[in-house]
């Protein structure tokens, strides 16, 4: 019998490289977007098939993680084996500009989908996508073990979406685990988010077509991985038993201004020409050092990170180069891109 999978922010960077992965592993996957006026699938159009096609395994569904009735019966209608939530209002900055919002849709939409799922009865594997911005303050690097200290609305949000998984699993023994991922990048990082913000105005600058960069607080620092890697280990959490939770990272920790620096200095420009300092990107509380011990997913999962930070920064930003029609310096992002699909897909 072929799987059914169910994901949830299909439409984005994580969805759409998990809904390839899964295709790769002969799934049948399913995916919930929103409806909107213009198109917002182009991250999975080139893996998307008509459904009148026989062939087709990828089906897409108009849903919304604040409309309960509508994920119920989507759950209902599909009865998948697994479902991968990866759908949230999930910019940090813009959750302080919306938390009630935030709220609804990253916390109280992972209830909906956890009370769809007691309620029917079925054996569903869930999956939630958890943050390491709920370890906030506390000390790194940081594990499965580490408190949690919350600085923003997302990641009170994300903590609430956590701890509900964790007592659906304890109350109603739902097969439910929690993946706490660190930062993760790639090409199909949202545009707005601060990868993508420095690597696209990079391109723009050397397309003249922008001059100046406006960014907050360089200070702070990630764990930034790539984000292909990182949905192979979604999968690998829902095929363990008992289902339990995982930090996921590189182990390395690196500060905006780091990310900064390199990406400037792989096109040979100095960073401080063109970077301006904005007050108004700085939030009003900050998770100073977030970085990962990995070390249970490397021992009973047997993940390992293989793109690392100068790698990561290359990657990015030639795919942006190249966006903008220029010639990117290496060819990383596609050469990459490549291999992933090849290894998914079982093609040398």
């Amino acid at each position: 019998m072929m799987k059914k999978a169910l994901i949830t922010g299909i439409t984005g960077q994580d969805g759409s490289y998990l809904a390839e992965f899964l295709l790769s592993k002969g799934y049948e996957v399913h995916g919930i977007i929103r409806r909107a006026s213009t198109f917002n699938t182009s991250r999975i159009d080139h893996i998307y098939v008509d459904p009148h096609d026989p062939t087709a395994r990828l089906f897409l569904h108009y849903g919304d993680l604040s409309d309960s009735e509508q994920i119920s019966n989507i759950i209902y209608n599909i009865k998948p084996d697994e479902v991968y939530h990866l759908g949230a209002q999930s910019h940090v900055k813009v959750s302080f500009d919306i938390p009630e919002y935030t709220g609804n849709i990253t916390a109280l939409g992972t209830t909906r989908i956890l009370e769809a799922i007691k309620r029917s009865g079925n054996k569903i594997k869930f999956y939630q996508a958890s943050s390491s911005e709920m370890f906030g303050n506390s000390s790194s690097p940081q594990n499965e073990e580490t408190p949690f200290r919350p600085r923003s609305p997302y990641a009170i949000a994300k903590l609430y979406a956590y701890w509900a998984t964790a007592n659906y699993r304890e109350g109603y023994n739902l097969f439910a685990c929690n993946g706490i991922l660190f930062n993760h990048e790639s090409p199909r990082r949202g545009e707005t988010f601060l990868t993508r913000k420095v690597t696209r105005t990079i391109a723009n600058i050397l397309a003249k077509k922008q001059k100046i960069l406006y960014l907050g607080n360089l200070d702070a620092k990630r764990d930034w991985g790539y984000a292909p890697k990182y949905v192979e280990v979604m999968w690998k959490m829902l095929q363990i038993n008992p289902p339990e939770d995982f930090v996921i990272g590189t182990g390395e920790a690196h500060s905006v201004r780091e990310f900064v620096e390199q990406a400037f200095s792989y096109v040979d420009l100095r960073f401080e020409k063109y970077v301006k300092i904005d007050p108004r990107y700085f939030r009003p509380t900050e998770a100073e050092e977030l970085v990962a011990d990995a070390g249970k997913a490397r021992k009973k999962l047997g993940w390992e990170p293989k793109i690392k930070f100068k790698e990561l920064v290359k990657i990015i930003v030639d795919a942006d180069m190249r966006k903008v029609g220029l010639k990117p310096i290496g060819a990383g992002d596609e050469i990459l891109e490549k291999k992933f699909r090849n290894r998914w897909w079982g093609v040398d």
